[in-house]
């Protein structure tokens, strides 16, 4: 019976574990990915500022709504570490008022003709081969059809980021799909204490946390700059503690060193076959 129940013991602790299944670099107990979406002028105007002064890597999902006074700057940021990802040239989305591109008139075939494309341009500015991908309003719907599958099939690009809540805490990378990463979309209204505060619930599970970003001072969906600088300071002075890097190095980092879970299932296969034999009236697990 004693050996028994060291056995249920070592299940729970061992299932425990394996929860946690990514050791971040260094002395690192989390890491936060900062992504901005739609190469919106606030962003470079403010945010970027902001993320240079305090020496802050980030992610950029592009639109083709880029432009000779604009193109120079990204291709400055790519050349200083940060990433250009991929957000569709024309940002399909569902039918709404202020989204002029329907993604209900698409089809699966053009959407990824069009992902192809700004590839190809992304490419021209960094020069880089291997993209991210960031799926428009959170949708992987053309003409009402998922694309997901379709876009893996392809190769076109290596991960996915989509939406989510401050519930977007990633901790078990042996089940995320790749193509369907969450992230905490931000919708505006946001103060600086909601930005910190998901932070430190990264922090707490010893995950991977990824923050959406569209307008800082400006544009639509906007975060307050002082809200933004403010999350900024306290990534800048927990730096030893909390990874900032792009999405694609901690995909990278993280899809390369996830820890091997725990064989529960064998463990527990190989106790069920142990018999226990009674010896004057005493099992042998003692």
């Amino acid at each position: 019976m004693r050996g028994y129940l060291i056995f249920i013991v070592l299940l729970a602790c061992l299932s425990t574990q394996a929860q946690h299944t990514v050791k971040w670099p260094g002395h690192h107990k989390a890491a936060i990915v900062l992504t901005y979406d739609d190469a919106l002028e606030s962003q470079l105007k403010v945010g970027v500022p902001q993320l240079l002064s305090k020496q802050l890597k980030a992610t950029f999902f592009l639109t083709a709504d880029i432009d000779t006074l604009t193109i120079p700057k990204w291709k400055k940021l790519s050349s200083l570490g940060y990433e250009l990802g991929n957000h569709t040239m024309y940002h399909p989305c569902l039918s709404i008022e202020d989204n002029p591109v329907a993604s209900e008139n698409y089809t699966i075939e053009k959407m990824l003709r069009e992902i192809e494309i700004m590839n190809n341009y992304l490419y021209a500015i960094d020069g880089h081969t291997s993209r991210t991908f960031a799926y428009p309003c959170s949708e992987s719907t053309a003409g009402k059809k998922d694309y997901v599958d379709s876009l893996r099939d392809y190769g076109l690009v290596k991960y996915a980021r989509t939406g989510g809540d401050t519930d977007a805490v990633i901790t078990d990378f042996s089940k995320l799909d790749l193509l369907r990463v969450p992230s905490y979309g931000l919708e505006g209204n946001n103060i600086a204490a909601d930005l910190i505060g998901f932070v430190r619930k990264v922090e707490k599970a010893g995950g991977l946390g990824i923050f959406m970003f569209h307008g800082i001072g400006g544009d639509y969906l906007s975060v307050n700059p002082k809200a933004h600088y403010r999350l900024l300071c306290y990534l800048r002075k927990h730096h030893e503690t909390i990874w900032v890097t792009t999405f694609k190095q901690a995909m990278d980092y993280a899809t390369a060193n996830k820890e091997s879970k725990p064989k529960v299932d064998r463990l527990a296969a190989n106790h069920k076959k142990d018999k226990f034999q009674p010896v004057s009236g005493r099992s042998n697990h003692n």
